[in-house]
């Protein structure tokens, strides 16, 4: 029966799972004694995603060594997950006809944790002149600068390069957000703080490239952990940690992916491009990014996440069966959004919304949760929403739009459910304390006042009529021509 370790790796019973094809403890020696890639965040994204193209880079002889994974957050996911199972990966790859896949990913040859012993090997490694890029998905919130956050501890680690051998280096946000590589530097330099000469040298020689990454890998599934277990998997139970994280060491993510990087490595980098990265300028990374979370895929997971939790669906793919859903989603993205999308040129953006609605939405093997997709909603409708709007506005066509009103008037709804139903947000406190109009106002959130835009009374008019959300699918057929 195989056992996620190294030693089995060896053995037989892996059910077709893919196995390394290259010399996995040669390339383990190389990555410790002097790695060219860390990367900060070690939860699934960077085990299905991440890891797993350096592992191609591996397989193919375009790399000679893999990552150090870092993790900030949450340091029992190195305890429970990296350091039982060598820091080994088993992906299950679900596709949207049934099929599946197994791989093991190989390519992080040591687990640390930003503290202690860890955080002065961390430093050696920084004061490596080989050292070419650090890559982070900790999610927006974790580059916030506060006393202790990986942002000081980051200003840090430079320091300790700067003074040892200063060569340059990139550090590479792939975390979903606007812009990634500026919230990144405004933290580290708020972080740096009063050390101008830290500072200056930090402005001059480490590159904070934008990126765009899309791949759905959400929390670990029974029916997988079910699925490997009947084929002989010791081992492969998800944990619990301290701080709420839920992760096994398998990881099950979809197939489509999409990471798109400025190709700006002042100490040069992995050939990522082989691997499948797109390298780009930043001005094509940029519109790469507002095509996705402007037009073509988040503001429908969003409009799916709002009326999933208020008719208490389970999933995103069984919304997908709704016909009033799927119309809903249709109209924002083919009716509303596409038709203003910036076009990046490396990406055709109908082809990815055929794509996000045809195959990634329905997938009902992705067991992804509205609940998880409408946590912090308030950070999110000003670019999945407000650039739409904004784009019709400048045209005049504003009062044309049908989706994203019911999308907003959803959310409006949403925020009136009892407390202990809704997903984390950092302002709904003070939201659920507001009259609907007062919220439509607030360019903070949208971008722009949608009550003088003439839009609120329409977004005002749909949240009546769901209040009862009985009534929600009858005003969708009614309001989208079904």
């Amino acid at each position: 029966m195989p056992a996620l370790n190294l030693e089995s790796l060896a053995g037989d019973g892996w059910a077709g799972a893919r196995l390394p094809r290259y010399d996995v403890a040669a390339a383990r020696a190389r990555t410790i004694a002097s790695p060219r890639w860390i990367h900060f965040g070690a939860g699934n994204i960077f085990r299905g995603y991440v890891a797993a193209l350096a592992d191609d880079l591996l397989e193919a002889g375009y790399a000679d060594a893999g990552i150090i994974a870092a993790e900030s957050f949450d340091p029992e996911i190195i305890e429970k997950i990296y350091d039982p199972h060598d820091c080994l990966a088993l992906v299950v790859t679900l596709r949207a006809n049934g099929s599946a896949s197994r791989r093991v990913v190989a390519s992080v040859a040591r687990g640390l944790t930003a503290a202690g012993a860890d955080y002065d090997a961390l430093a050696g490694y920084f004061r490596d002149p080989a050292l070419q890029m650090v890559s982070f998905t900790i999610t927006e919130k974790g580059y916030a600068p506060r006393p202790g956050s990986l942002p000081f501890t980051l200003a840090a680690l430079l320091r300790e390069r700067r003074e040892a051998c200063g060569a340059p280096l990139a550090l590479v946000s792939m975390d979903n957000c606007s812009k990634n590589g500026d919230i990144l530097k405004a933290g580290v330099l708020e972080a740096a703080g009063a050390d101008e000469a830290l500072a200056g040298w930090i402005r001059a020689n480490v590159s904070f490239p934008w990126t765009m990454i899309d791949k759905i890998t959400p929390r670990p599934d029974s029916r997988v952990r079910d699925a490997l277990a009947a084929d002989g998997f010791t081992g492969i139970d998800p944990v619990t940690t301290g701080k709420g994280t839920f992760i096994a060491p398998f990881v099950n993510a979809e197939a489509a992916q999409y990471l798109v990087i400025e190709d700006d490595f002042p100490n040069g980098r992995p050939p990522l491009d082989a691997a499948g990265v797109i390298l780009a300028d930043r001005d094509t990374v940029g519109k790469a990014e507002r095509m996705k979370v402007t037009a073509c895929l988040n503001p429908l997971h969003t409009a799916l996440a709002v009326y999933g939790c208020l008719l208490g669906y389970g999933s995103i793919w069984s919304e997908m069966e709704s016909p009033e859903l799927s119309a809903l989603v249709r109209r924002i993205g083919y009716g509303e959004g596409l038709p203003v999308v910036t076009r990046p040129g490396i990406i055709e953006p109908k082809a990815f919304l055929d794509e996000v609605i045809g195959e990634r939405l329905p997938n009902p093997y992705i067991p992804d949760v509205p609940a998880r997709i409408a946590t912090d909603t308030s950070q999110k409708v000003g670019i999945r929403f407000g650039e739409t709007i904004k784009a019709h506005a400048a045209n005049g066509r504003q009062s044309e739009l049908i989706g994203i009103p019911l999308a907003i008037a959803g959310w409006l709804r949403y925020l009136r459910e009892p407390l202990e139903n809704l997903s984390p947000d950092p302002r709904l406190n003070e939201l659920r304390a507001k009259r609907p109009e007062e919220i439509l106002r607030d360019a903070t959130l949208f971008g722009s006042d949608l009550m003088e835009l003439g839009m609120g009374g329409r977004i005002l008019g749909y949240l009546a009529r769901i209040e009862d959300k009985t009534k929600i699918l009858q005003v969708l057929r009614e309001e989208l021509g079904l």
